[in-house]
């Protein structure tokens, strides 16, 4: 991406942290990144595609730390539980990556239609950005389809991947409802182990 690009989403992203969505002007963004406002409207077109950039690298990397947590452990249960822990983190610390897996979007937030929007944008990024945004149930998929994809191996059956992708989808689903419900002791991993302690494929 680049950095003219990138130091506008971050300015935007600072500027989110400090004011609801609807009092970031444009022209702070732009001067706060060190570039033209013109420079900012070329990237993005607008303010709502300013906001749905920022939701898309938001999402891209909660779903980076996902593939990340995914490969921090050799046993599968860990796996799993890493990347439960990782969602509520992410959630935690991010308010926009709680509102995409919660569907719970606040005032103060940006929230653009998940559907596709019209994009006349040059910018490669930026038509990507223009495209559809994941809701909850998508990023559901999204981090299943990333975990089964790590955890199956050579030789599994097509009841041990069925299975398997059952296991990934309630990891996936209890990572998000400790968002919304923190676990209590033991946490997110440990309930997440608790949950597997039964499940073959992630043995």
């Amino acid at each position: 991406m680049p950095a003219a690009r990138e130091s506008l989403l971050d300015a935007a992203h600072t500027a989110l942290g400090r004011r609801p969505w609807s009092a970031v002007r444009m022209v702070d963004v732009a001067a706060a990144a060190g570039v033209s406002r013109q420079t900012l409207y070329n990237e993005f077109g607008s303010k709502e595609g300013l906001a749905r950039a920022l939701v898309r690298r938001e999402a891209d990397a909660y779903l980076a730390g996902v593939e990340r947590a995914l490969a921090s452990h050799a046993e599968p249960r860990e796996r799993l539980a890493a990347a439960a822990e990782w969602t509520v983190s992410a959630a935690r610390g991010n308010a926009l990556v709680r509102a995409m897996l919660t569907g719970c979007w606040a005032e103060r937030l940006p929230s653009p239609t998940l559907s596709a929007v019209p994009s006349s944008s040059a910018v490669p990024a930026q038509r990507r950005a223009d495209g559809p945004l994941p809701s909850p149930g998508d990023f559901v998929g999204l981090v299943r389809d990333r975990a089964v994809a790590s955890l199956t191996v050579p030789g599994t059956s097509k009841s041990e991947a069925s299975e398997l992708a059952r296991a990934c989808e309630l990891v996936v689903r209890l990572g998000v409802s400790c968002v919304l419900a923190p676990a209590g002791e033991g946490g997110t991993a440990g309930m997440v182990r608790d949950a597997l302690t039964t499940v073959r494929s992630v043995s």
